[in-house]
């Protein structure tokens, strides 16, 4: 039982699930910024294009069954919405951290590349008499 323990303990403490772990959490908080970026900013931008449609009645029957395919047409929608909304914000994220790592200076090189660096270039002097 004491084996066990340890071994859920070294599987529940690994670096990537903890990472796992926050990036759920937050992509459960991202998650209610894209549904409001949707229905509050894209969708109504949509529906001033559209004339308002709306496509949650379009159905038709088959046998018994009700087909609500405007239902259907409306998730395909907001998916379409939600992942540009997604791509969006990557890009932006992408762009701004582009530019804070070409703002950033080269970091010194190590004391012993500097050495050896200098232990080279005598050779090559000594070398070239």
């Amino acid at each position: 039982m004491k084996k066990f323990i340890e071994e859920f303990k070294a599987f529940a403490m690994r670096g990537n699930v903890l990472e796992m772990a926050v990036g759920i959490i937050i992509g459960g908080a991202f998650t209610s910024i894209v549904n409001s970026l949707v229905s509050d900013v894209f969708t109504p931008i949509l529906g001033i294009i559209t004339g308002g449609i709306d496509f949650s009645s379009l159905s038709f029957g088959l046998g018994t069954a009700q087909i609500m395919i405007g239902n259907f047409i409306n998730a395909v929608i907001s998916f379409i919405l939600v992942a540009f909304s997604v791509f969006v914000f990557i890009k932006a994220v992408n762009r701004f951290t582009k530019k804070k790592e070409e703002e950033a200076p080269a970091p010194a090189p190590a004391a012993d590349i500097v050495l050896l660096t200098e232990i080279r270039d005598l050779l090559k002097e000594q070398k070239e008499k």
